[in-house]
């Protein structure tokens, strides 16, 4: 990873500006997709109109000063499981329950296994061919993908977890299946032009969560849970090509503006931050749910922290004076070369997005880029 210069600035991802990923879906894009499930358009007419606002989008993120771009997860309906559903051997299946937010839940979706788990042909390498195409020498295309351990808990949900057994009994092999499968999906992905790839992951939110544990009666514990996380994490990216920038997202949920989880990082510090073979970490930092800067300190030397202590929930934005002295709190731990500053998850993890307008985004993240650049310099 290259070293921040004498001024702090950052020639390669992760940026002391930066973003998660997703962003707010516009009007125009909702509709489309409303009108495409009615069977009112097409399916090339949907893509038409993905296409345009990705387009739209794209620029503005450059405009903005964003080095790093993305298709806002345009193309998507959660920022996981059409992923997974892009899998060979995985499919869409619609269930009695959605996942549970803080006062609200979600639409009640899944991924569910019909055979054996493979990576072939997966429909994200277009989708990051589309952004290649917009890359210069002066930002990169990024592609956001859930993490391996994302899928083996979705896998593992109660409503999943018979077919799951019955498909893999041997839990060793699920495992292996699905980093094979990731594997593929990596390979494919570079040779589109994929220099970044940042991993999505909830499952550590949850671990820390002592709600999560109060309703687990099976005996596991967070060092055995983490541990097992970490490995197939660190097993589906082995062997990637050394110009492959990976990095990994953690959060404690992101949904219509509510959250799943709450918990400091301390539990799991030291599995996630000596363990896991990623090159930076984009962590939640937002509110008192995510604890303090202390479990950083495990942060390994040659690794880098992005800092999300903005809300992409909120409108509202933050002080940059408060944030200053985070920024400064945090560097007790981490060194301030070694850090940067982002949003805590990105504005629409669902296509429902989080309760702001497209402007108040916007603002928040020149909030972000003034902060970035009055810390390290323009």
């Amino acid at each position: 990873m290259a070293v921040a210069s004498k001024e702090g600035i950052r020639t390669e991802t992760p940026f002391r500006f930066d973003n998660v990923g997703s962003f707010l879906r516009p009007e125009k894009l909702k509709e489309a997709r409303k009108a495409f499930a009615k069977g009112s358009i097409s399916e090339q007419e949907l893509k038409a109109v993905e296409d345009e606002t990705i387009k739209d989008l794209i620029q503005k993120q450059k405009d903005v000063g964003l080095k790093a771009i993305t298709d806002g997860e345009f193309r998507r309906s959660w920022w996981h499981l059409d992923f997974m559903w892009g899998l060979q051997g995985v499919k869409k299946q619609e269930i009695d329950q959605g996942y549970q937010f803080k006062g609200e839940e979600t639409r009640a979706e899944t991924a569910r296994l019909t055979g054996k788990i493979s990576g072939e042909n997966h429909p994200f390498v277009e989708h990051f061919q589309f952004v290649q195409q917009f890359a210069d020498e002066k930002v990169v295309a990024r592609q956001t993908i859930p993490a391996p351990a994302q899928f083996l808990a979705e896998l593992q949900r109660p409503e999943n977890v018979e077919i799951t057994n019955q498909l893999y009994p041997n839990q060793k092999e699920l495992a292996e299946d699905i980093a094979a499968a990731y594997r593929t999906v990596i390979q494919d992905l570079y040779e589109a032009g994929c220099r970044n790839l940042q991993i999505d992951d909830c499952t550590w939110g949850m671990l820390v969560d002592e709600n999560y544990w109060a309703n687990r009666h099976d005996g596991a514990n967070v060092e055995d849970i983490g541990t097992l996380y970490v490995n197939l994490n660190n097993k589906a990216i082995e062997n990637h090509p050394k110009d492959l920038i990976i990095t990994t997202h953690v959060c404690r949920g992101n949904y219509h503006s509510t959250w799943a989880s709450s918990g400091a990082y301390d539990t799991i510090a030291k599995i996630l931050f000596t363990q896991e073979k990623v090159k930076a970490y984009y962590l939640e930092f937002d509110t008192e749910r995510a604890g303090g800067f202390e479990s950083l300190v495990n942060v390994n030397d040659d690794k880098l922290v992005v800092l999300g202590l903005f809300s992409s929930k909120l409108p509202e934005l933050e002080d940059k004076g408060q944030i200053k002295k985070r920024i400064k709190e945090a560097s007790k731990y981490v060194p301030i070369e070694r850090l940067c500053i982002s949003p805590q998850c990105g504005f629409a993890s669902t296509e429902e997005g989080n309760i702001l307008t497209e402007e108040q985004q916007w603002d928040k993240l020149r909030l972000v880029r003034e902060v970035a650049e009055e810390v390290w310099g323009k």
